[in-house]
């Protein structure tokens, strides 16, 4: 029996209140009893005593048998002037409070509720709280991450903008107004290009004496590049015709317009540069242009990118278009320094005896600086900044197309600061949720605790004192 009085009782929480039904420790029907004594409490904390240690009690918390006891200890003493001759004490209050613990006491009904309780804390209160406090955690996480992603997008796009501009050539303030400024460069540009064209004699002579000695070819080779050498960044006006594109129409007054002649003419690539207008006149050898005796006036075929007055036709420039016999001109080169170290035999050695001079005279390592010279001059030509400003020059729609592409990058980023301050206050409203729930979770892990040991002590004196575990009480 000593044994058997040291043995613990063990009672898995979750199992607590069949274990007590089992045992007729309890009512089947104590619910029923419990609803009529909730009523009663709810009656008699509308008038309660002011005392600290009683509100906390009654605040927020649910008021079960052990709370009661405590409430009838706390009023003998606030009630104590009520106690008759006989100790009973007339209060109301007590009266109340009294009858309360005696309906919980009947059938052990406290006992039932109270593990009810325990379960329900341990299953679903704690598990709940505790889930809402890992969520709002969680959260916080996440947007943290969101905050720096969207910051870190936001940068992306800021840089990747500056790139551009900086790709472009402008600092992006005024992105539209920086991009057409630039047109207004390459005049300058292609002058220098056709400065630089001038060092090709040599280039121009070796690739025209090879053709002629091994093909046999007679007709002109690179012909606009050949014109551009001599002539710089001329027209293409001036390269067809060999004259410099000034015109003397003479004067038409109003005339003009009936004739159709605008105030400025369009010459394009691939136009006739023989400028004809339709009049009544039926030859067609030329132009009728009456018996106009006005004093005559001067248009001008100007350069494509430079300011157009009145009069004034546009006209691309060789240094537009001779990109293609520059490249021609890179094949032949670099196809000849590959030829160059393969002709030590006898049999290629003899091939060029008869070859001109300027063929024989070239080394392998000067044909490397033309073929270096080349490509400096084609990469300047093709390189992404004066790609833009050929496309700038070409059509109005590709400034407002590139602007609206760098405005879309500033606009997602600012987009992208927006949402990262968006999260900083979700990630401010988690934090204040995660507040809120801790001291929550710590309460309700103390009461629960508390209920426990009141429980298992409760227990233990219907077991002679033997130890009693409520086991899996976890908050």
């Amino acid at each position: 029996m000593e044994n058997i009085q040291s043995l613990p009782i063990d009672i898995q929480t979750s199992k607590l209140l069949d274990w007590l039904l089992d045992r007729r420790h309890c009512n089947l029907k104590w619910q029923t009893a419990v609803k009529e004594i909730r009523e009663k409490i709810n009656a008699a904390i509308q008038d309660m005593p002011e005392n600290e240690e009683i509100k906390q009690l009654l605040s927020g918390s649910y008021i079960h048998y052990f709370h009661c006891l405590r409430i009838v200890e706390l009023l003998k003493g606030t009630e104590v002037s009520s106690k008759n001759i006989f100790g009973r004490y007339s209060s109301q209050r007590m009266k109340d409070w009294q009858e309360i613990v005696s309906l919980y006491e009947a059938d052990n009904i406290y006992l039932a509720e109270v593990a009810s309780l325990l379960s329900r804390n341990v299953s679903y209160e704690g598990p709940a709280l505790r889930k809402q406090l890992a969520k709002a955690q969680q959260l916080q996480q996440e947007l943290s991450r969101r905050e720096v992603d969207c910051q870190s997008s936001a940068a992306d796009l800021r840089e990747r903008y500056y790139t551009a501009c900086k790709q472009y050539g402008i600092t992006g303030e005024h992105v539209a107004r920086e991009l057409q400024a630039l047109v207004k460069d390459l005049p300058a540009v292609l002058d220098q290009v056709g400065r630089d064209a001038a060092k090709f004699e040599e280039h121009i002579k070796l690739y025209t004496a090879f053709t002629n000695f091994v093909c046999e070819w007679s007709e002109p080779v690179l012909p606009m590049l050949t014109f551009a050498q001599q002539k710089g960044n001329a027209t293409f006006y001036e390269w067809r015709t060999g004259n410099v594109p000034t015109i003397d129409w003479g004067n038409f007054g109003s005339g003009a317009d009936t004739l159709g002649v605008t105030s400025a003419i369009t010459v394009e690539d691939g136009a006739d540069y023989g400028i004809s207008l339709e009049t009544s006149a039926e030859d067609t050898g030329g132009i009728d242009w009456g018996d106009s005796e006005a004093a005559p006036i001067e248009i001008e075929i100007v350069d494509a990118g430079t300011d157009c007055p009145e009069g004034v036709a546009r006209e691309l420039s060789v240094t537009h278009v001779f990109i293609d016999e520059l490249m021609e001109l890179e094949v032949f080169l670099t196809q000849r320094i590959s030829e160059m170290g393969e002709e030590g035999d006898v049999v290629a050695m003899s091939q060029f005896q008869m070859a001109p001079s300027v063929i024989q005279a070239q080394s392998r390592e000067h044909v490397r600086g033309m073929l270096s010279e080349v490509r400096d001059l084609l990469g300047r030509l093709t390189s992404l900044r004066m790609q833009h400003l050929f496309m700038i020059q070409a059509s109005p729609r590709y400034v407002e197309r590139v602007s609206e592409v760098l405005r879309q990058k500033l606009k997602q980023a600012d987009i992208l600061v927006l949402k990262a301050a968006s999260m900083v206050e979700r990630r401010q409203e988690a934090l204040e949720e995660q507040s809120r729930l801790e001291p929550r979770v710590d309460l309700l892990a103390g009461r629960t605790r508390e209920l426990q040991k009141m429980i298992e002590a409760d227990i233990s004196k219907r077991y002679n004192n033997r130890p009693v575990n409520l086991m899996g009480v976890n908050i």
